[in-house]
């Protein structure tokens, strides 16, 4: 069983060797909330490895292949930047590695779009992580649903950061409606959606939801939104076929056992999960194939 990957983050040597200055530099104030603070016991929240660190990572968790995924950046040019960054990363790693593109209507319907064809142009195979509540935006944002079709024609799948409307509150959380992520699959049938976080459970609170055949999830930071129970709690209403595995690595899932992030552990979880053979072929990876063919 091949294993992919699918919600990964990293980030250029510039970020990494001072995360919170960066931050502060860039203008990207809600990624440094989330991203660079550490919980009560002085333990980071994630980590920052370089290229090589990832594959090892991947290597000791029996993953063949990671989708980078961007963030929902507050300024276009990080957008950019973070975009050109995987483009290298894939064509240096392209047996090992895919990545989707991130964008912010912000710059413009111009700017905006032609940062899609650029970075598709590149070899990148999809766009996210986006979050509109997170960067300032509403889902029925003109610039943002251009682009959303555009997605579509050039058969992008999008990852969209979903937030539990129940889980626990901590420093950056955004809430988000799930009622929106419904009209997005309802407004753009041809846009393939990926519901980061299993979605905020939006299938099994919405069974609406199961009829939209445009809407994916992948399991990222699951172990600290969900016990161990969730994924045959939600495999069993939606299909394999439309879920994928994600870890967010390097977000350290497991704080209470790790002092760093550790890829291996949530694939571990997977296979103890309880899943059916065929369950763990889709989930594992044979979901994330047939989005990433294009």
């Amino acid at each position: 069983m091949s294993l992919t990957d699918s919600h990964v983050h990293l980030y250029p040597p510039a970020v990494n060797r001072h995360p919170p200055g960066w931050a502060k530099k860039q203008g990207e104030p809600h990624w440094a909330l989330l991203c660079t603070r550490r919980r009560k016991d002085g333990r980071a929240v994630q980590g920052f490895p370089g290229v090589a660190a990832l594959l090892r990572a991947m290597d000791a968790a029996g993953v063949a292949r990671a989708v980078l995924l961007g963030w929902y950046w507050e300024k276009p040019e990080t957008c950019a930047q973070q975009n050109r960054f995987y483009a290298s990363c894939v064509r240096a790693h392209p047996d090992r590695l895919a990545a989707f593109a991130t964008v912010q209507p912000a710059a413009g319907r111009k700017a905006a779009l032609d940062e899609v064809r650029r970075a598709a142009g590149e070899g990148l195979r999809g766009l996210g992580e986006l979050s509109p509540h997170s960067q300032g935006y509403r889902v029925d944002d003109a610039i943002f649903g251009a682009v959303l079709k555009l997605a579509a024609k050039l058969k992008l799948p999008v990852n969209l950061h979903v937030t539990d409307p129940d889980s626990r509150d901590y420093p950056g959380r955004v809430a988000t409606p799930l009622k929106d992520f419904v009209w997005l699959a309802q407004k753009h049938p041809e846009t393939t959606f990926i519901l980061a976080h299993w979605g905020g459970l939006l299938p099994l609170r919405n069974p609406a939801a199961l009829k939209l055949k445009n809407l994916f999830y992948d399991t990222a930071a699951s172990p600290l939104l969900y016990d161990e129970g969730i994924w045959r709690k939600f495999l069993t209403q939606v299909p394999a076929e439309r879920v994928l595995f994600g870890s967010d690595y390097p977000l350290n899932a497991y704080p209470r056992i790790d002092e760093e992030p550790v890829m291996a552990r949530l694939v571990a979880e997977l296979h103890r999960s309880g899943l059916t053979a065929d369950q763990l072929r889709a989930v594992a990876g044979g979901t994330a194939a047939r989005l990433l063919k294009r």
